[in-house]
C-alpha cells in the first residue's frame, strides 16, 4: 500500500488536536461534577466524605487514563500486525482477534469460571491467538496475500461472533452482562483496568523498540533479510505474539473496542509517518486520543433509557465513516491477475439434469423437515392426521427459511457477476448489514413497526450499503480489498448499534438480537407468503437480466461494445440485489453465509452461465436454509437454534476450506 494523499499536518498536530478535543469533553464532565476549586483535591487526594470527589477519582479519572492506554495499545498492535504481515489492512478487528478473545471469555465464563475470573487476559490471549493462527494458516498457501488474509480473519471473526451469539441465546442469564461488556464499555470503579493495560503497553512498547531493526528488515525479501542476520520466522512469531497480547489485555478489561487498531496507524501514515520507527512513535498517541475523544462522545450520548452508549459502539460509529473517508486516499498493492481454473477433462453433467437433481434433493429435504422431528418417545414421523396439528407451526417457518435461502443465493450470484469478484456476497459486502441497519434504525424510531415498514427500511439500508461499496471501490477498479473493508465497516456499524441497544436494556434489543441471529420462530403464514412472492419476483427479474449478468464480468468497455447499457444494467442489478437481500434479512438475519456459498456450489456443479447459475444457486440456497432450519429446530430440543446461526455455523467451515484452497 502507498499513500496517494497526505494529511496536511504533522502527526504532532493531529495528536494535539485529538487530545485537545478530548480534554475539552473531559473538562466539561468535571465541571458538571465539581467546582473548579475542588478539582486538584479530587484528582490528587479525594475527600472520603465527598461522594463527588470519590466519583471523580475512582470513576472519571480511571476511565480517562484507560481510554488513553487502551487506544495506544490497540494502535501499537495495529502497527505491529501491519509490519509483520506486510498487510496494510491487518488489525485486531479485521483479523478477528477481538472476536476470538470475546468468544474465549464467554466460553471460559461458562465452563471454566475460575480460570476466566482469575486470568482473563490469558483466556483472551488464547482466543485471539487461535483466530489469528487460523487466519494465517488459511492465507499461508497464498503467501499471506492481503485479500485472503483479511477475508480469512473476517470469516473467522464472523464465525466466532455466531458462536458467541449462540452462547448468549442459550445462557442469557449468565452471559447477557458479558455481551453488554463486550460492546466496549469504559465504565470503571477502580484502577485495576488501567494498571493492567498500562503494564501490557509498557512491555509491548519496550519489546517493539527492542525489535525495531529486525522488524524493519521484514520489508525486505526473506533471503536478503536472512543474509543480514535476521531470523524472519522467529521475528514474525514474536511480533504477532506481542500484537495479540496487547488487544487481549484491552478485551479482558474493557471489552471489544473496534477500529482503533486500523484507523490510528493509517492516520499516522497519512500524516507522514512513513518509517516503522515513526509509526511506532505516533500511532499510539493518535490511538489514545481517538479513544479518549470517542469516550467523551459516549459519555455525552445518552439513549432513551438514560444509559450511556458503550464506547465501543461510538468507535465503530465514527470509525466506519472515517475508514470510508480514508479508503480512497490509500493506493492498494496491485491485485495479481486471476488464474483460470484448469479445464475439466471429464464431460460435464447436462444443466437440466443438475437442476433436476437439485429439485429432487430440495423436495426430499422439505419432506424430511415437515414430517420428522423428535418427540417425547424419540424420533417420530408425522403423516396424515398426525401431520395436520403441527403443519401450521412447521410450514410457515420452513417456507420462510426456504425462500430466504433462495433470495440470498440469487443476490450472491448477482453481486458476484456485477463486481466480477468471486468473494462478493450480501454478507461480505455489507449488503445484509445495511439491511439490518435499516431495520434497526426503524426499531429505534418507531416502537411497533409492521412487516411492510421493516421490509422497506431493510431494502433502503441494503441499497445504500451496496451503493456505498461500489462508490468507494470504483476509484480502485473494484479491487477486493476496498470492497471487503467497506463490508467490515458496515458490519461493525450494525454490531455497534445492536450492542448499544442491548446495553440500554431496551426490550427491542432482545427482539433485534433474535432477528439478527436468523430466528424463524415467529414467522406467520402471511409473512411467509409475502416473502415467497418477493422471492419469486426477484428471482424472475434476475433471470430476465441473464444477458447483462453474462456480459458484466467481461468489464465495462467490453460489455458496452456488445451493446449493453452499462449504467442502466448496473442500476437494475443493484435494485434487484438490494430487494432480495432485504427480503431475506427480514426473515433470517444478516449472519448466514448462504449468499457466498451457494453461487460457488452452483459453479462447481457446472452451472456457469447466468441463468443456470441463478436457478441452481436458488435451489442450493433453499436446500441449505431448509436443512439449517430443521437442524436448529430439532438438534437441541427443548431449545431451538436460529436458522441463520445454524447456516453460519455450517457455512463458515465450508467457506474457510474454500479460502484455504483458493489461489
Amino acid at each position: 500500500m502507498s499513500v496517494s494523499d497526505r494529511l496536511r499536518c504533522h502527526p504532532a498536530v493531529l495528536v494535539l488536536a485529538l487530545l485537545g478535543a478530548a480534554a475539552t469533553a473531559s473538562l466539561l464532565d468535571l465541571a458538571r461534577l465539581l467546582p473548579a476549586a475542588s478539582w486538584s483535591t479530587a484528582l490528587l487526594s479525594p475527600d472520603p466524605n465527598d461522594m463527588r470527589q470519590l466519583v471523580v477519582f475512582y470513576s472519571l479519572l480511571p476511565r480517562l487514563v484507560t481510554a488513553l492506554l487502551a487506544g495506544a495499545a490497540l494502535a501499537l498492535a495495529g502497527v505491529l500486525m501491519q509490519q509483520v504481515l506486510r498487510n496494510p489492512l491487518a488489525s485486531p478487528t479485521t483479523l478477528g482477534i477481538e472476536a476470538g478473545a470475546r468468544l474465549a471469555l464467554a466460553a471460559g465464563t461458562l465452563w471454566t469460571p475460575v480460570l476466566a475470573a482469575g486470568f482473563p487476559m490469558l483466556v483472551a490471549f488464547a482466543g485471539g491467538a487461535a483466530t489469528l493462527a487460523g487466519a494465517c494458516l488459511i492465507a499461508w498457501r497464498n503467501a499471506f496475500a492481503p485479500t485472503t488474509l483479511v477475508l480469512a480473519g473476517l470469516v473467522i471473526g464472523l464465525y466466532a461472533g455466531a458462536l458467541g451469539a449462540i452462547l448468549v441465546l442459550f445462557n442469557e442469564h449468565y452471559l447477557t452482562g458479558l455481551f453488554i461488556w463486550g460492546g466496549g464499555s469504559l465504565s470503571l470503579q477502580d484502577w485495576s483496568a488501567p494498571n493492567t493495560i498500562g503494564l501490557a503497553l509498557v512491555f509491548g512498547f519496550t519489546a517493539a523498540f527492542m525489535m525495531i531493526r529486525p522488524l524493519t528488515l521484514l520489508d525486505l525479501d526473506g533471503d536478503m533479510a536472512a543474509s543480514l542476520g535476521v531470523a524472519s520466522g522467529r521475528i514474525r512469531i514474536a511480533g504477532l505474539a506481542l500484537a495479540v497480547a496487547l488487544p487481549a489485555s484491552v478485551v479482558a478489561e474493557v471489552g471489544v473496542i473496534g477500529f482503533i487498531g486500523l484507523v490510528a496507524p493509517t492516520l499516522a501514515r497519512l500524516a507522514g509517518a512513513r518509517r516503522l520507527r515513526d509509526r511506532l512513535i505516533w500511532a499510539p498517541p493518535i490511538g489514545g486520543g481517538l479513544l479518549w475523544l470517542a469516550d467523551g462522545l459516549a459519555r455525552h450520548a445518552v439513549d432513551s433509557s438514560g444509559e450511556f452508549v458503550p464506547t465501543g459502539a461510538v468507535t465503530a460509529l465514527f470509525g466506519a465513516p472515517l475508514l470510508l473517508f480514508m479508503l480512497p486516499r490509500l493506493t492498494m498493492l496491485p491485485t495479481p491477475p486471476r488464474r483460470e481454473a484448469p479445464a475439466v477433462t471429464r464431460r460435464p453433467c447436462p444443466t437440466w439434469r443438475v437442476l433436476m437433481l437439485l429439485c429432487l434433493g430440495l423436495m426430499a429435504t422439505i419432506a424430511i423437515a415437515l414430517v420428522a422431528a423428535p418427540g417425547p418417545s424419540g424420533w417420530t414421523i408425522s403423516l396424515g392426521e398426525d401431520l395436520a396439528p403441527v403443519l401450521p407451526w412447521r410450514g410457515p417457518r420452513l417456507a420462510a427459511a426456504l425462500v430466504a435461502g433462495a433470495m440470498l443465493a440469487v443476490a450472491g450470484v448477482v453481486l458476484q457477476r456485477l463486481t466480477d469478484n468471486g468473494m462478493a456476497s450480501p454478507e461480505v459486502l455489507g449488503t445484509s448489514a445495511g439491511a439490518m441497519l435499516g431495520a434497526a434504525a426503524l426499531a429505534v424510531l418507531v416502537a411497533d413497526a409492521g412487516r411492510p415498514a421493516q421490509l422497506m427500511a431493510s431494502g433502503a439500508g441494503a441499497l445504500l450499503a451496496t451503493l456505498a461499496v461500489l462508490s468507494v471501490a470504483r476509484r480502485g477498479g473494484f479491487t477486493p480489498e476496498r470492497m471487503v473493508l467497506v463490508g467490515i465497516a458496515l458490519g461493525s456499524l450494525c454490531d455497534a448499534l445492536v450492542s448499544a441497544l442491548i446495553a440500554s436494556g431496551d426490550q427491542r434489543a432482545q427482539m433485534l438480537l433474535g432477528w439478527m441471529t436468523g430466528s424463524t420462530y415467529r414467522v406467520t403464514t402471511a409473512e411467509a407468503a409475502g416473502a415467497a412472492i418477493l422471492g419469486l419476483v426477484g428471482t424472475a427479474l434476475s433471470g430476465l437480466m441473464a444477458r447483462p449478468l453474462d456480459l458484466l464480468p467481461l468489464g465495462g468497455p467490453a460489455a458496452q461494445a456488445l451493446g449493453l447499457d452499462l449504467r442502466r444494467a448496473r442500476r437494475h442489478v443493484l435494485l434487484v440485489a438490494a430487494g432480495l437481500t432485504a427480503g431475506a434479512a427480514t426473515v433470517v438475519g444478516p449472519l448466514s453465509f448462504v449468499g457466498l456459498i451457494a453461487p460457488h456450489l452452483a459453479k462447481m456443479l457446472g452451472l456457469r452461465r447466468a441463468l443456470p447459475q441463478i436457478l441452481g444457486a436458488a435451489l442450493l440456497g433453499a436446500l441449505l436454509m431448509t436443512a439449517a432450519d430443521w437442524l436448529g429446530r430439532t438438534m437441541l430440543l427443548p431449545r431451538q437454534a436460529p436458522a441463520g446461526l445454524v447456516a453460519a455455523l455450517v457455512g463458515g467451515p465450508a467457506l474457510i476450506i474454500q479460502l484455504a484452497r483458493r489461489r
